[in-house]
C-alpha cells in the first residue's frame, strides 16, 4: 500500500482539499488552541516549506497544485484579517475557539470570496462540501451560516 493520497475529482475541488489540509498542518502545528490566529505570525513559519511537506505524498493534477499553493499561501499570508472577518460574523464564536477543520475551511472560503473571482454560490458549496468531508456533522450547516452573512456584508460593500 502507498502513503500518496490521490485526488480523482477536478483540479480546483482538489486544489481546495489539498489548500485546506495544508493550512490545517499549519494551524495545529503552531496555534494552541487557547490562542487566537494572529499568534502564527511571528512563528518563522514558511507557508510554502509546509506547503512542499505536506503535499510532497499526493497525487494531484498540475492545475490543482498552483491552484492550492495560491489558496495556502494567500490564507497564510492574510490570516489576521480573514479571521477579523469570521469573528464578525460568527456569533458567539471566537475564531480560536472554533474547531480545526473549521476554521481553516472558513479562511479558505473567505479569502475566495474576497480575493479571487469564484461566484459565490461555488465558493459557499465547496466550503459546505469540504466541512462535510472533514468536519464534524455539524460542521456543513455552521460553515454555511457563517459564509452566507459575510457573502451578505461583501455584497453589500
Amino acid at each position: 500500500m502507498s502513503d500518496e493520497t490521490v485526488f480523482t475529482r477536478g483540479g480546483r475541488h482538489s486544489g481546495r482539499e489539498v489548500a485546506l489540509q495544508v493550512l490545517y498542518a499549519i494551524d495545529v502545528g503552531t496555534v494552541e488552541a487557547d490562542r487566537d490566529a494572529a499568534d502564527v505570525e511571528g512563528t518563522g513559519v514558511d507557508a510554502e516549506r509546509v506547503f512542499e511537506q505536506v503535499t510532497e505524498h499526493f497525487v494531484v493534477p498540475r492545475s490543482a497544485v498552483v491552484f492550492a499553493r495560491e489558496l495556502a499561501v494567500g490564507v497564510f499570508d492574510r490570516v489576521r484579517e480573514l479571521d477579523e472577518i469570521l469573528g464578525a460574523h460568527a456569533r458567539n464564536w471566537r475564531v480560536s475557539r472554533m474547531a480545526v477543520v473549521d476554521r481553516n475551511v472558513l479562511r479558505l472560503a473567505v479569502y475566495e470570496l474576497r480575493d479571487t473571482d469564484t461566484p459565490v454560490a461555488v465558493v459557499i458549496d465547496e466550503a459546505v462540501d469540504l466541512a462535510r468531508r472533514f468536519g464534524s456533522d455539524s460542521s456543513p450547516a455552521f460553515v454555511n451560516g457563517v459564509l452566507d452573512a459575510v457573502a451578505r456584508e461583501l455584497r453589500a460593500a
